[in-house]
């Protein structure tokens, strides 16, 4: 919005309401006097099937594109320090972009074993890749609300994730992932270690994750568009009603 004030601000202000996908975007169009509505996105739920895990393996996920404001090398560093933990551990980074080379240059570097990237995977396939991981790794620069996040909490994986933009609106820290501080991959490292040794946790979290993912179902977002468009066309209605009897005349129907 900053960049586009001058044209952005006044042509927003135009609009009967404004609805934005998640709260991180209410508080940040607040801070131009713009008042919005909230719809969640979405994800197909039932796509994903939960698997619980009492015991937790150091199988890794991440799921974004190799662009800088995602920040996987903050994931390839913090998974270096858990190998040095468990040797045995595992990563896989789906995803491609203008970084992918960078990358896969940084995981020699740091002598990464058993890290597999995949490039792009087909949306379909994804599900089978959460169910044979067992921590989602994420580490934003920027965003908003991943669905990466979301689709891990359907699958039953704990999350460990920075704190960037709209990320602690969608993840409570220590009740439906663990957040750490943009960058801080050590701390990343640290956290996925303590879901490794810490079961009960992990389960915790696994399973508070999953009730809060019921929020951002189809089922329940749908009703929100209904209600939304709804609310306006009874305001559409009642502007033309008011517009006749204002000119004299009789509203009609289109």
């Amino acid at each position: 919005l900053e960049r586009w004030r001058r044209t952005a601000i006044p042509t927003l202000r135009l609009a009967d309401t404004i609805i934005v996908q998640s709260n991180y975007l209410v508080e940040i169009f607040a801070r131009y006097g713009l008042r919005t509505r909230p719809i969640f996105n979405h994800i197909e739920t039932e796509n994903f099937h939960f698997r619980e895990r009492r015991l937790l393996r150091p199988v890794f996920l991440s799921n974004r594109n190799l662009e800088p404001h995602y920040n996987v090398g903050c994931v390839l560093r913090a998974f270096a320090l858990v190998q040095q933990r468990f040797p045995d551990a595992r990563l896989t980074v789906v995803g491609d972009g203008s970084q992918r080379i960078e990358l896969e240059r940084l995981a020699g570097e740091l002598n990464l074993r058993q890290t597999k990237f995949t490039g792009l995977v087909a949306p379909g396939r994804m599900p089978e890749l959460y169910g044979e991981a067992d921590i989602y790794l994420n580490g934003s620069e920027i965003d908003n609300m991943p669905l990466s996040i979301l689709e891990s909490f359907a699958a039953g994986l704990p999350v460990v994730t920075t704190d960037a933009g709209g990320i602690p609106f969608l993840v409570n820290d220590g009740e439906t992932g663990m957040i750490v501080r943009k960058g801080d991959y050590e701390a990343m490292a640290a956290r996925a270690i303590r879901l490794l040794e810490d079961n009960e946790l992990a389960m915790k979290i696994a399973y508070h994750a999953r009730e809060e993912v019921n929020r951002y179902s189809w089922e329940a977002v749908r009703g929100q568009w209904l209600a939304a468009y709804q609310e306006l066309s009874c305001e559409t209605a009642m502007s033309k009603s008011e517009r006749a009897v204002y000119d004299g005349g009789v509203p009609t129907k289109e």
